[in-house]
C-alpha cells in the first residue's frame, strides 16, 4: 500500500511540476511528499526526478514510470467514482429471503412499486419458512416474523401483526361460538406447526398469559394451508392478521375472543452488520417500513 501511495504522490508531483504545489493538492506537507518520492526511488533503485532549485524534470526512467503510474492512478480514481455512483443510486441485484405466506401476500406485491422507483435494481426473492443463514447463503436481507434469536444481525422493525382466532360462519353455525378460551376444548382446532407449543394456545387473562390445550384434525407447516382449512369450515385457527385480515373484512372468517388474544407479533427486516450498509438494502428496508407502517393494512378490520 505504501508503494501505491508513493506512485500516486509521484504522479501528482509530475503533474503539478512542484513538490510544494503537489503537497497542497494532496493535503500533505512538502517534507512528506519529498520523503514519499525518496522512498519510491530507493525501492526502485533509480532516480525518477532531476531536482534543482529552479525546476523539476523527469529522468528517462521517470518518464516511462510516470506513464504507468498515471494510468494506475486514473483507474483507481475511476473505481472510486464507480463505487460512489453505486452508493448514490440503488443498482445491481438485491437478494431477499421472506416467509412463504407473508412473502406472497405482502412482499411480492410491493416489488413492482419498488422497482418502478429504482429501475436500475433487480430483485431475487427466495420464499420459505425456515430461518436462513444470510451470510452463508448470500442473502442481502431477510424478513423475520416473531421473536428474534440473538445474533450479530441488525434488525429493523417494519410493522406488527395481531394474532387472531378465526372460524368460518358456517363452522360457527354448526358448532357454536366459543365465549371463553376454555370453550375451545370442545372445538376442532387447526394447528400451525411452526408456532411453539402448537397444541397450547395462549390467551390473555387478568393474571397474564394462560395456555389452553387444544386438539383438532388438521395441522400444517404453512399458514395459508391452515387459513384455507378454516375458510372451508373445518375448524378454528389462530393466525396472524397479515394472513386472515382480508378474509375477516370480506366476511369469510369471523374473529373470536378478540379481547383475550395476545397483542401482536413483530415483523422485522434483518441484515448483516456493516458499517457501510449498501444503499440497495437501505432503500428496500425504508420502502417496506413506509409501505407497511405505521398502521399496517392487514390490521384494518
Amino acid at each position: 500500500m505504501d508503494h501505491l501511495a508513493g506512485m500516486a504522490v509521484f504522479a501528482k508531483v509530475v503533474e503539478a511540476h512542484s513538490f510544494t504545489a503537489a503537497a497542497e493538492q494532496l493535503g500533505l506537507s512538502k517534507s512528506a511528499v519529498s520523503k514519499q518520492i525518496s522512498r519510491l526511488e530507493d525501492r526502485l533503485g533509480i532516480r525518477l526526478l532531476n531536482r534543482t532549485t529552479r525546476r523539476l524534470s523527469l529522468t528517462e526512467a521517470g518518464a516511462a514510470y510516470y506513464e504507468r503510474c498515471a494510468r494506475i492512478v486514473a483507474e483507481a480514481e475511476e473505481a472510486d467514482l464507480v463505487i460512489t455512483h453505486l452508493q448514490a443510486e440503488p443498482r445491481g441485484v438485491l437478494l431477499i429471503n421472506a416467509p412463504m405466506s407473508f412473502g406472497i401476500a405482502h412482499v411480492a406485491p410491493a416489488i413492482p412499486d419498488f422497482l418502478a422507483r429504482y429501475p436500475d435494481l433487480r430483485v431475487d426473492m427466495s420464499l420459505n419458512d425456515r430461518v436462513v443463514d444470510l451470510i452463508d447463503e448470500g442473502f442481502d436481507l431477510a424478513i423475520r416474523i416473531g421473536a428474534l434469536a440473538d445474533s450479530s444481525l441488525i434488525a429493523r422493525r417494519l410493522a406488527e401483526s395481531r394474532m387472531v382466532a378465526v372460524a368460518a360462519p358456517d363452522y360457527l353455525q354448526r358448532h357454536g361460538t366459543p365465549e371463553r378460551p376454555e370453550d375451545l376444548g370442545r372445538h376442532n382446532c387447526l394447528s400451525y406447526s411452526y408456532i411453539p407449543q402448537e397444541r397450547q394456545w395462549r390467551f390473555r387473562t387478568e393474571a397474564g398469559l394462560r395456555p389452553v390445550t387444544v386438539k383438532g384434525s388438521f395441522r400444517a407447516n404453512n399458514g395459508d394451508a391452515v387459513r384455507a382449512a378454516a375458510v372451508a369450515g373445518l375448524g378454528i385457527a389462530v393466525l396472524p392478521s397479515f394472513i386472515v385480515g382480508p378474509d375477516i373484512r370480506s366476511g369469510l372468517l369471523v374473529p373470536l375472543l378478540q379481547d383475550r388474544m395476545p397483542l401482536t407479533t413483530i415483523i422485522h427486516a434483518v441484515y448483516p452488520h456493516s458499517r457501510h450498509l449498501t444503499v440497495k438494502v437501505r432503500a428496500f428496508v425504508d420502502f417496506l417500513a413506509e409501505r407497511f407502517g405505521p398502521t399496517p393494512p392487514w390490521d384494518d378490520f
